[in-house]
Formats: C-alpha cells, structure tokens, sequence
C-alpha cells in the first residue's frame, strides 16, 4: 500500500524517528471517548510495544468508556485519572484542543516541549511541540501511516483499533475519500469481522435506548436563520444518564440525516447549565460556527461546550449562524 499523505513523508519519518528513540511513550486519547479516540490510542501503543517501546494509554477523566468500546484491543488497559508519568514523550491522539485532555491538560501544558499531537481535526491549533494535524478521514488513518514509517508490521488486533475508528468516524464509510476504502481492505486482510465490529460499536441498542430516543426525538425544534432549517435536538441529563453511547450517537446521526433540515444540533446535557453540542451540515462549513463558539472539528461535523439553560444557548447558536 503506497503513502496515504505523500505530501507529509517528512512529517511522518520525522515523528517515528523521535518515537522510536524514546524509552517512554504515554499515549492520551480525549475524554468521552469514541471509537477513533480509543483505536487511535490503543493501536499506537500496541505498535509501539512491538518495537520495544514502553506505551502505555492514559485519559483524562475519572470514569471509564462507555460500553460499546469493550471489544476494542487494549481498551482495559487504559488509565484513568489526572496524572501522567513525569518521564518520557506523551502522544495525544484525536484531540481537537488541550481542553480535550480533560484532567491531563495541565501537565501536558506546563511540558509542552515533550508533547507529540496527532489529530484529524482541521481546527486543531497544535497544543504540542510538535504537531501531526492532517484533514483525513480518521485519527486512525494517520496513526496507520505512522505505523508504517515506524516499520510495524499489523496483526489483527492492531487492525480492529484501526478500523474502529475508521468505520465510525465515516459513518460506516457514508463519507470520506477513495482512501478509507483501500484502507478499510488493507485491514479487512488480517481477517476481522467487519459485520461484528458494526454491531458492537454502533448498532447494538437495548428497548430503553428505543423508549428514550423516541421521547428525545419526539421534542425536536426547528428554527430559521439566515435562509437555514436548523433542527435542535436536545437530551437531558437524565435521560442521557440512561442512554448508551450507541444510541446517542444515533441521534447525532439522525441530526444529520433529517429530510428538510441545513443544519442538525445535539444538545446533550452533561449538568445543569452544562452542555456538550454536536453540529452536522452537508450544506455549511459547521467547524467555523463551533470555532466561533470556542470548539471545533470538521466541515460537516464540529461540536462544542455551551453554558446556560437550554433558550440561551440556542439563542447563542443562532447569532453564531447569523454571522456566517
């Protein structure tokens, strides 16, 4: 398989060398983590391992993943907490901005000159030393080149945190480039099971995610602004709570696929005042109105941190459209 970033050959040598030569290797994947967060970290750590690297994989919260990530390799290894080894490099893999580090960002800020950033997330203003952002399909694909210039040589395990957050992180391959199809049969190789990986992380859903997501969709509001049809949907604490990350995530998608609607908004309580929103467009650049809201992310797909109850930041979101 050719360099899937030939313009960044140097980029990539240049980081595997600095890896390669390192006796310690703390890998942080963001808080919340999702399938491209934890098979960023836990396929890096595994490569690393190989070449006779000490990696180890650390996230910044103190509560563990949610459930649809048991099957991925390596992921009951993980540590969870606010302190990371004083010694060695520290890798953050799929963080958009330091904040993503969760209980880790002040450490990591205050020896920024041992931090590596690896993220697919064009919003990303480099935190680290030295910065891997590349616009690519997954944090994965770009761990997957790295892998190569560090001359790692796949197995199946390494292949699932691959391809985890590869099938996720394109919506089970709805959008991306020609590449993450070369690479999805590149990994499909080393025998996974594809249909299986699917089910187990993002189509297995109990009666109560059903009974939940119905109520939640039921609320649904439309708005106008700027000639726009933004469709809110909001998920309060409790009831997020109850909801597995599946079934959350399966209304961010129906956010995004809603017949109608420019622009699909998530509001997902994580306390009272205290939102977490998601942003998706096939029709607006949506990274920019998260930046302008001090997040970020992609052109389809951005999200960011609101404050206040649930009228005041949709009216905060709002003005942001108006600016466009």
């Amino acid at each position: 398989m050719e360099c899937m970033f030939p313009g960044e050959r140097a980029a990539f040598a240049a980081i595997a060398d600095t890896l390669r030569g390192a006796a310690k290797v703390s890998v942080v994947a963001h808080v919340k983590p999702d399938a491209d967060a934890v098979g960023s970290a836990c396929g890096l750590a595994a490569g690393l391992r190989r070449i006779g690297v000490d990696a180890d994989v650390f996230i910044g919260q103190t509560y563990p993943h949610p459930a649809n990530l048991a099957t991925v390799p390596g992921v009951d290894e993980i540590t969870y907490g606010a302190s990371l080894p004083g010694d060695g490099l520290v890798v953050t893999v799929d963080c958009a901005s330091l904040d993503r580090t969760g209980l880790l960002a002040d450490s990591i800020a205050a020896d920024r000159e041992r931090v590596i950033v690896i993220d697919h997330h064009e919003t990303n203003p480099g935190f680290g030393a030295t910065n891997l952002v590349i616009d690519s399909e997954s944090t994965t694909t770009i761990i997957r080149e790295l892998l190569r210039h560090l001359r790692v040589d796949l197995d199946e395990e390494i292949a699932y945190c691959l391809y985890a957050g590869l099938v996720t992180d394109t919506g089970n391959f709805r959008w991306g480039t020609p590449r993450m199809h070369v690479l999805a049969a590149e990994l499909m190789t080393y025998g996974l099971d594809t249909r299986q990986i699917a089910l187990d992380l993002m189509d297995s859903m109990s009666a109560l995610d059903l009974r939940i997501m119905g109520s939640v969709l039921a609320d649904m509001q439309t708005f106008r602004e700027k000639g726009l049809t933004v469709s809110i949907i909001a998920i309060p604490a409790e009831a997020l709570a109850r909801m597995s990350q599946t079934a959350v995530e399966s209304i961010i998608e129906y956010a995004r696929a809603l017949q109608g609607s420019d622009v699909g908004v998530v509001f997902k309580q994580q306390a009272p005042r205290y939102w977490a929103v998601s942003l998706r467009s096939s029709v607006i650049d949506v990274s920019q109105v998260a930046k302008a809201l001090g997040g970020g992310g992609h052109i389809p797909a951005a999200g960011y941190s609101a404050h206040g109850t649930q009228d005041m930041i949709t009216r905060e979101l709002l003005g942001a459209l108006r600016t466009l």
